[in-house]
């Protein structure tokens, strides 16, 4: 069995697909729990279009230009 937890409501499944489908309806941060791991965050943003994020916000992140960003700033 996996529970959603929502803010303070659990919600039961049978199965990890169907905990992580009903998670992605929600839009908001949840965890998942199964009897051995916890998995926390929002599900669903699995896509950029155009620049934005699902939620419509600017998608900036630009690996190239975090590579050795840390010895940079020393």
């Amino acid at each position: 069995m996996y529970k959603v937890i929502n803010k303070e409501i659990e919600t039961q499944f049978p199965s990890l697909d169907m905990a992580m489908a009903y998670a992605k309806t929600l839009d908001a941060f949840v965890s998942i729990t199964g009897s051995e791991f916890e998995i926390v965050g929002m599900f669903g943003v699995d896509s950029v279009k155009n620049g934005l994020c699902p939620d419509g916000i600017a998608y900036d992140w630009n690996k190239a230009s975090r590579i050795g960003a840390t010895k940079r700033h020393r």
